[in-house]
């Protein structure tokens, strides 16, 4: 009896130590905030036996810190944000390998970033590259409307402008890596060094220049376009606006980190996240992208991609490792530098 006694004594003892070892999983999401809280909200509610440790970071950061942690990995999972930061990743197997039972269900567009990729990523959603601009702040000021990438270069949109700095922020990077394919390298740097005239600050965060729009800071806001409709939809005065000259656009994607630490949970959420039901959650977070499942109903705010002049964007050549040193580095030199001339 003495002996019955003490072992359920240490049966008992044991199970803090035990409740301690529950499932969990280590989350960056490059998103909006508030779709990231969503997304972590409604996996608790499928899957409660889970518990998601999340950080929100823009891509370019979380990029740098999967570098970082590359030998001893403390993420699991890499949620959003545009893809060409996912597949540098991906091309120095940051990222594990991980080819998802959902991808029949996904877009062709999706299903191309993880064939480019090896399946290392994967798209989860689309959006093009435009502005917002505040039409209070534009007509008080009587600014004309900026229809085209050289409408930014106007002198009277001195102090106007935000854009994020492309080295923390995937947003700023297609926007780099846009003006580049669009008008050649040379002439893109030339172009971004005259639009410096015209910037008032460049922020970490991709989405951050809008809002600062949207709350009167600014009077444009360089952003994704369902970032700029995301405001307008809120009621603020911001009218989404796409270059005439033609724009790029991002896949925004998911990678599992390699040697992650909760690889089997991270795969739970992978495959969870694709499905048509959890993006069709999205719009109700103020989410306006183009989702990837082929089943999932887009928000009648989402932009129609079709009516949109894009580029035909290099995802392999951009989302190259080498070629974003190449265009970071000469950023760097040729613009970041001049932002506090």
């Amino acid at each position: 009896m003495k002996l019955r006694t003490a072992a359920i004594a240490a049966g008992v003892a044991s199970l803090p130590a035990f409740a301690a070892q529950a499932a969990e999983l280590n989350l960056i999401c490059s998103a909006d905030v508030v779709i990231c809280e969503k997304l972590v909200s409604e996996f608790g509610n499928s899957h409660p036996d889970i518990s998601v440790n999340m950080v929100r970071m823009s891509s370019g950061e979380t990029y740098a810190r999967v570098r970082a942690e590359a030998r001893n990995p403390q993420t699991d999972l890499w949620w959003g944000g545009t893809g060409d930061p996912h597949l540098q990743a991906a091309a120095e197997e940051l990222t594990a390998v991980y080819e998802s039972p959902m991808l029949p269900e996904l877009h062709d567009w999706a299903v191309k970033q993880a064939e480019i990729s090896g399946n290392r990523t994967v798209g989860v959603y689309s959006g093009a590259l435009g502005w917002g601009y505040n039409t209070q702040i534009f007509e008080s000021k009587g600014l004309k409307e900026p229809a085209c990438w050289s409408d930014l270069l106007d002198p009277g949109l001195k102090g106007e402008i935000q854009i994020a700095d492309p080295n923390s922020s995937g947003t700023a990077y297609t926007t780099l890596a846009t003006l580049v394919q669009l008008m050649g390298e040379d002439e893109a740097f030339e172009y971004l060094k005259q639009l410096n005239a015209n910037v008032a600050q460049y922020t970490k965060s991709g989405s951050a220049p809008v809002k600062s729009a949207a709350r009167g800071e600014a009077g444009l806001g360089i952003v994704f376009l369902h970032d700029a409709v995301s405001q307008s939809v809120e009621g603020f005065p911001i009218k989404p606006m796409t270059p005439c000259e033609g724009t790029g656009y991002e896949v925004g994607s998911m990678s599992i980190i390699e040697g992650a630490p909760n690889p089997d949970e991270a795969k739970i959420f992978y495959d969870w996240v694709l499905t048509a039901d959890v993006q069709n959650l999205m719009p109700e977070a103020g989410s306006f992208q183009l989702p990837s499942n082929k089943a999932a109903v887009a928000s009648e705010h989402v932009p129609d991609l079709g009516e949109i002049k894009l580029i035909d964007y290099d995802f392999a050549e951009y989302g190259g490792a080498e070629r974003r040193r190449e265009l970071l580095a000469r950023w760097d030199a040729e613009v970041g530098g001049r932002a506090t001339e």
